[in-house]
């Protein structure tokens, strides 16, 4: 018995072209989602009860089933402990082989690899935007002398961060910013 699985990351991406290719190789039950590989995923859990020994777990593409490598492996260790197979639509890859199985391992170690590359280059960007001087987050509200005339009001014991906060004309977390950084409140501070 043939079960599909499809899988799109958001809600406004479509699971279209999954299902058509899923339908196109004969797979008659077929269980979709719209979520991220990092949540839970029901559908999936759905499809992996539906099967039975002997059955192949069909997907379009193999970065719509797991999430790593590790997580693949697991997978792949619960379907052939249960009898089962899982194919791919779009690679080379149907575990009902010893050689399909091989390949399967190689490409998901492949995609690990991509992964952990692109976030070393997203890292490297990151200190390289740092070393220019690109600053992230919100702009801040208050200047550098009202920062320090806050910390220095708060500290006289007779100003509340409310009071400064409606002082100045703005939000409680713009006055406790400085108040956290110069250490008398704590960022969880909900006061």
């Amino acid at each position: 018995m043939l079960i599909g699985y499809a899988r799109v990351s958001t809600i406004e991406q479509e699971t279209r072209l999954q299902l058509d290719a899923l339908k196109a190789a004969g797979v008659s039950r077929i269980f979709a989602e719209k979520t991220s590989a990092i949540g839970p995923r029901p559908e999936l859990q759905r499809a992996l009860a539906a099967l039975r020994p002997g059955s192949v777990l069909v997907v379009y593409r193999l970065d719509r089933l797991a999430r790593s490598l590790k997580d693949l492996l697991h997978l792949l260790d619960t379907l052939k402990a249960a009898g089962c197979a899982v194919k791919s639509l779009t690679e080379p890859i149907d575990t009902s082989s010893a050689m399909g199985e091989f390949i399967l391992q190689v490409l998901g170690a492949v995609a690990q690899l991509e992964r952990a590359i692109i976030r070393e280059r997203c890292a490297a960007g990151r200190v390289a935007a740092k070393a220019r001087g690109q600053v992230w987050g919100r702009p801040r509200v208050l200047s550098v002398e009202d920062e320090i005339g806050v910390v220095s009001c708060y500290r006289s014991g007779w100003f509340t961060v409310e009071l400064l906060a409606a002082m100045l004309g703005v939000g409680r977390g713009a006055v406790r910013g400085p108040l956290c950084r110069a250490g008398l409140l704590s960022r969880r501070y909900l006061g």
